[in-house]
């Protein structure tokens, strides 16, 4: 049986900005560790793994929710030329939900974050998607 969401990872080619991303949205990194050897490579399906792996989690969060970012250093990682894309099959995007939306879209603004549209109430709840590391898509849900 599901409990809750544990956490998502992010693979990366420049590992500050993503630090830096979730950092302005309350993440804090926990553990940063490099994966590889033949118990990552099976269970990643990744033969030669070498990555960093680092653990972001989000302060205060109950249940605790988590950011993992993983920046190869090989095999080279392929690029999706489709990421961004919301009008794909398969991932879309992950959405946060936050106590105040204008203030952290103040926030994450100053600091050079790009937001994908303006915000907009629908289902009870303010949205708005921002362009995450490597043009994931990030949205942010206050509820009214």
């Amino acid at each position: 049986m599901l409990k809750h969401f544990d956490h998502m990872t992010v693979a990366v080619t420049d590992l500050a900005a993503a630090r830096r991303f979730f950092a302005l949205l309350d993440f804090e990194e926990d553990k940063a560790v490099v994966i590889s050897g033949p118990v990552m490579d099976q269970y990643m399906g990744v033969p030669g793994i070498e990555a960093d792996h680092v653990t972001l989690a989000l302060k205060d969060a109950s249940p605790r929710c988590e950011i993992q970012l993983l920046h190869y250093r090989k095999p080279a990682a392929t690029r999706d030329p489709s990421v961004g894309r919301l009008d794909k099959i398969g991932f879309n995007h992950i959405c946060f939900a936050v106590s105040d939306i204008d203030g952290l879209i103040a926030k994450v603004t100053a600091a050079g974050v790009k937001l994908r549209n303006q915000p907009m109430v629908f289902h009870d709840r303010k949205l708005v998607f921002l362009e995450g590391p490597e043009g994931i898509v990030v949205e942010l849900a206050e509820w009214t």
